[in-house]
């Protein structure tokens, strides 16, 4: 027998000077493109000096607070003052160790997480363990942990536990939904009609609001609640609702006829939906799902309302103290940093899960 080989064309090298071609052809392809670059260099040649000049130049990098106010740059010595409090707020001095190692185990869980070659069982039992291990050292076990009031939370810790909660909790809620929404039972789809077009159409600060006023007046006589737990029930039933509209619209993007070609090998309807139609409809809708983690995530910054000390919040406060009043610019830029990373970083993810997934449905 005579063995075929198929040549593969590689992907042909770039010349060196297509790109400067090609960067040439963007800025000045046209007079409107020239005239935009120039407008926009001229408008960067304005900003951007004194901007350098006020975060590097004249900055003052240690010191007190009078040294600050005695220069005329960014304040970075506040920062290295009080970069524990933006990041952990109230915790005690000598356990904070606990929320860190939170946050390192909760990092770890959403690294794994974003790796297709930890979708397995396992990480669904992992989940659940983690968020335990996380509250159980936020908030102490008597006897064995020191307790710690969850009055006492705050910063990052806070707002990583609460988003990943929240957003974990929120997606299965909203498969059921968009699979309510798309059912032929009229009942249940009207309820998941009702139910999604009122959660969208309440802001999200009224349903903190009512996580923090309405909800213990539902409890029964001398029961209570903590105010972070209220908070993550509520904002995972809120977040529920848009979860399940980008979720409506992959399933939707599946053709009918994936469906109709699983029911004539005898599958009932949930063996289905599990082994045909939702992997198809969770890789279409990535970048809408990552969207929203992302929006969420900025979202967070809104526990503040209710006293709840997220990292935005214990930015602010931090600034509040006498001994280092005012310097609200240098805490909003940290903190503005740590949301673009985990912003950045995630639209990034989708990107590449976007690609990994289709060269595998393509091989």
């Amino acid at each position: 027998m005579t063995a075929i080989e198929l040549a593969v064309p590689r992907r042909m090298a770039r010349p060196p000077g297509r790109a400067l071609t090609t960067l040439r052809r963007g800025l000045f392809g046209s007079w409107l493109n020239g005239l935009v670059t120039l407008a926009t260099v001229a408008l960067l040649a304005v900003i951007v000096p004194p901007l350098l000049r006020w975060l590097v130049i004249d900055a003052t990098w240690s010191g007190s607070a009078a040294d600050c106010r005695a220069g005329d740059g960014a304040c970075w010595a506040f920062i290295a003052a009080k970069i524990r409090f933006i990041l952990l707020a109230f915790y005690p001095a000598e356990l904070q160790w606990r929320p860190v190692l939170a946050c390192v185990l909760m990092l770890g869980l959403l690294a794994a997480t974003a790796l297709p070659r930890f979708w397995r069982r396992e990480l669904a039992i992992a989940w659940p363990a983690v968020i335990a291990a996380c509250w159980l050292l936020m908030a102490g076990l008597p006897g064995l942990i020191a307790p710690v009031s969850s009055n006492q939370w705050g910063g990052l810790p806070v707002t990583l536990i609460i988003w990943a909660v929240c957003f974990a909790s929120a997606l299965p809620l909203a498969v059921l939904l968009a699979l309510a929404r798309r059912s032929n039972m009229a009942g249940l789809r009207l309820l998941s009609v009702a139910y999604i077009e009122l959660m969208r159409g309440i802001p999200m600060v009224a349903i903190l609001y009512f996580a923090m006023l309405i909800l213990p007046m539902a409890l029964p006589a001398g029961q209570s609640m903590d105010k972070i737990l209220r908070a993550i029930i509520m904002i995972a039933l809120f977040w529920a609702a848009y979860i399940a509209e980008v979720v409506r619209g992959g399933l939707q993007a599946v053709p009918e006829g994936q469906r109709e070609a699983a029911a004539t090998l005898g599958l009932g309807y949930w063996r289905i939906m599990q082994l045909v139609v939702l992997p198809q409809a969770l890789r279409v809708v990535i970048p809408g799902l990552v969207n929203q983690a992302i929006g969420f995530l900025l979202a967070t910054s809104l526990l503040a309302v209710i006293g709840i000390f997220d990292l935005l919040n214990a930015a602010k406060a931090s600034a509040a103290d006498p001994s280092w009043l005012g310097f609200y610019d240098e805490a909003y830029l940290v903190v503005a940093a740590i949301y673009f990373a985990f912003g950045y970083g995630g639209s990034r993810y989708s990107l590449w899960l976007e690609r990994r997934l289709h060269r595998e449905r393509r091989d």
